[in-house]
């Protein structure tokens, strides 16, 4: 699988993995347990320890689709990732989506995504068992330990509360 990013400065750096510099977009591919570049795209210095830090930005909410989603949920390793499942054109999601990018520049160590559950992200809301917009899942270690159905603000914090607290 290719995942296409398009990463800019500044540099992105995490405790366990040196300096990495991007400019330009590149296809990273990403597997179970390494990442592999194009020869040319990536200064020497870069390890093949990139996964934890692929697209995800703490303090905001990042976008994620039915190629991209399973592969950073992988790369978020034993944090917490909160996943908002919504419509374009549902009324509550709307109400919900500013909330959301609150608690994600809230909660510094938890990941946060959204899912559009159009027609091409389908089979992914199929597999993740959604029924009705918006749905929020909470995962630890990739797999789903807690949902919240609905616009249920105060829901959605207490049960990303007893998560990161388990």
């Amino acid at each position: 699988m290719a995942l296409n990013l398009s990463l800019s400065a500044p540099p992105i750096r995490s405790p366990q993995q040196p300096l990495l510099h991007y400019s330009a977009k590149h296809t990273i591919a990403v597997s179970s347990d390494r990442v592999s570049y194009p020869k040319s795209s990536v200064s020497r210095r870069v390890v093949t320890r990139v996964r934890s830090s692929l697209a995800v930005k703490v303090g905001q909410v990042t976008e994620v689709d039915k190629d991209t989603f399973w592969p950073l949920v992988k790369a978020a390793d034993d944090k917490t990732v909160v996943l908002d499942m919504y419509t374009q054109w549902c009324g509550p999601c709307k109400v919900m989506a500013p909330k959301f990018q609150e608690l994600s520049q809230k909660y510094l160590d938890v990941v946060f995504l959204k899912l559009d559950c159009n027609q091409e992200n389908k089979p992914l809301a199929k597999e993740l068992g959604i029924k009705v917009v918006p749905t929020f899942k909470i995962l630890k270690d990739s797999k789903v330990v807690k949902e919240v159905t609905g616009a249920k603000f105060d829901d959605l914090v207490l049960a990303i509360e007893a998560v990161r607290s388990s």
